[in-house]
């Protein structure tokens, strides 16, 4: 009865010691990490920055995988029915929030099927208008468009893009209304404004900024809570008399739910640390990207629930359906 006992409670105990011991040996082959878009765009190319040196961290390799289509849906499902040991991960963006409310059918629940594990990085956009345009500020944009109900057009990547829902978002926190011009990619949308076909639009600042600069077209502010490092004397959309006004483009870390806490711990120090450094943090504000690794893994995923809810309400106050 003792040696059955004894055998027990070593079982229990060797149990209880496991998880610890797999994040301590842990990685011990290479990491995956997958993209969900193809390679050369932007969540590629900002993933493809930070492998390597979380790499050096982990002091195993990391093999990037792209796995685009469906707005990023397909690389996140794929990644949410993997196994749930760290050697599979995710770059989340902050469009995959704005899916659920524009989707149906989507086969994951963003936060109930992953782990978060870091906010990586956030990229505000600008709104810009043509140089045409009478006002030249936020609050007189809004009274231009309230007296003009219906008439002033606004361009976007196409319905239901950051471009599109960061409008939306303004415009039900402001009061006019304003006839969007949907396009089928969002630089054919700059290359309009600019031109003056269509007057306004919501960009993303790395796209926005060299425009700006070169005074084809006005900025009226950025999307972004604090002002843009690069860019410090672009004031921000909040400051304009809409405080609270937050749209932005962001970059995280998941990995699939259930992964262990340890393993978790281990790879958001190394986020945070890799994008600590200050020549990471300079090569990324030049880009007009802001470092954001700071916060834990609870604070990202209270993030994803927040943003969830953000675009699920924008979306109905709109009136857009979910496709």
């Amino acid at each position: 009865m003792q040696c059955k006992t004894a055998r027990i409670l070593g079982a229990v105990s060797l149990c209880l010691v496991i998880p610890g011991a797999l994040a301590a040996g842990y990685p011990d082959r290479p990491v995956r990490w997958v993209v969900p878009s193809t390679t050369g765009g932007g969540t590629d190319k900002v993933t493809r920055v930070i492998a390597p040196k979380l790499a050096e961290y982990l002091g195993q390799n990391i093999v990037i995988e792209n796995r685009p289509g469906a707005s990023g849906n397909i690389g996140a499902e794929y990644v949410s029915r993997t196994a749930p040991d760290g050697y599979t991960l995710l770059t989340v963006i902050g469009s995959h929030t704005s899916n659920a409310a524009l989707m149906k059918k989507i086969p994951f629940d963003l936060a109930r099927d992953f782990a978060p594990v870091s906010l990586m990085l956030t990229a505000p956009s600008m709104m810009i208008g043509h140089p045409s345009l009478p006002a030249k500020t936020v609050k007189e944009l809004v009274a231009l468009a309230k007296a003009r109900p219906g008439q002033l057009e606004y361009a976007s990547g196409g319905v239901g893009s950051i471009q599109h829902m960061a409008m939306e978002l303004f415009l039900s926190m402001t009061g006019p209304k304003m006839l969007h011009v949907p396009y089928k990619a969002t630089y054919p949308a700059l290359m309009d404004v600019i031109a003056g076909h269509v007057p306004l639009m919501v960009i993303g600042s790395m796209s926005a900024l060299p425009q700006a600069r070169a005074g084809r077209v006005r900025a009226y502010g950025v999307t972004s809570v604090k002002r843009m490092t690069g860019a410090p004397d672009i004031p921000t959309i909040a400051e304009q008399g809409m405080p609270g006004y937050e749209a932005v483009q962001w970059f995280g870390l998941l990995a699939p739910a259930g992964a262990p806490r340890e393993i978790v711990t281990k790879l958001h120090a190394g986020v945070v640390r890799v994008l600590q450094d200050p020549e990471m943090k300079k090569r990324f504000i030049d880009e007009g990207v802001e470092t954001a690794a700071s916060g834990s893994p609870e604070e990202f995923g209270a993030l994803i629930r927040s943003e969830l809810a953000k675009w699920a309400r924008v979306a109905k106050d709109a009136g857009i359906k979910a496709e």
